[in-house]
């Protein structure tokens, strides 16, 4: 896809969000979500405990929209404009997208990570509709899986992350591509973040 279709996506709204590339002019409200012990309670070995470890993160996920085409976005409300999260899709090394998000607790239970994850599955289609889109997310984490199954997205059981040696659900919009044990089981290399189960 050229250049200024997929630039087409770096910016998007729904009915209650918009949804911006991250960039630094979040720092502090995604250091305060991303340092959140609360919103890390399936990974706390991923918390972020300075704000480098956020501007390290925000940078390399810019990064993303100018090789990848898609990327996470800053979630903020419409109504207000306030900060409440981060996600979208990035390619990890299978090939596929993976849907990825964090939100502000005091967000929780409004819809607002699915109606942000509908616009990211709509953007994977548009850009790269030839692969699927997966969710990463530990068993015990129901609503992420509750997430999952509302955006029709189907679990193929669990296999081994590669990325962290960690046992997570894989949900994907499609059967993958190949043999799945190829596909979520294979030697693939990728960053901790592009596959860390939803939150």
């Amino acid at each position: 896809m050229h250049q200024e279709a997929t630039d087409a996506f770096e910016y998007q709204h729904t009915e209650r969000l918009e949804l911006c590339a991250v960039s630094m002019a979040d720092l502090a409200a995604l250091f305060a979500i991303n340092s959140d012990p609360e919103t890390w309670r399936h990974d706390p070995d991923g918390r972020h405990i300075t704000a480098d470890q956020t501007r390290v993160w925000i940078d390399r996920a810019a990064a993303r929209w100018r090789t990848d085409g898609l990327s996470y976005w800053s979630v903020r409300l419409r109504s207000d404009g306030s900060t409440i999260g981060v996600g979208g899709v990035q390619r990890h090394a299978s090939g596929g997208w993976n849907l990825y998000y964090r939100f502000a607790p005091s967000s929780w239970g409004q819809g607002y990570a699915t109606e942000m994850s509908q616009a990211a599955l709509a953007a994977a289609a548009a850009v790269d509709p030839e692969v699927p889109v997966f969710a990463w997310i530990v068993g015990h984490n129901e609503a992420s899986r509750a997430v999952a199954e509302r955006l029709g997205l189907k679990n193929y059981g669990e296999f081994v992350d590669t990325n962290d040696g960690v046992t997570r659900l894989a949900y994907a919009d499609r059967q993958p591509f190949g043999p799945v044990s190829a596909v979520l089981d294979g030697d693939a290399e990728g960053e901790s973040e592009s596959r860390r189960q939803l939150h």
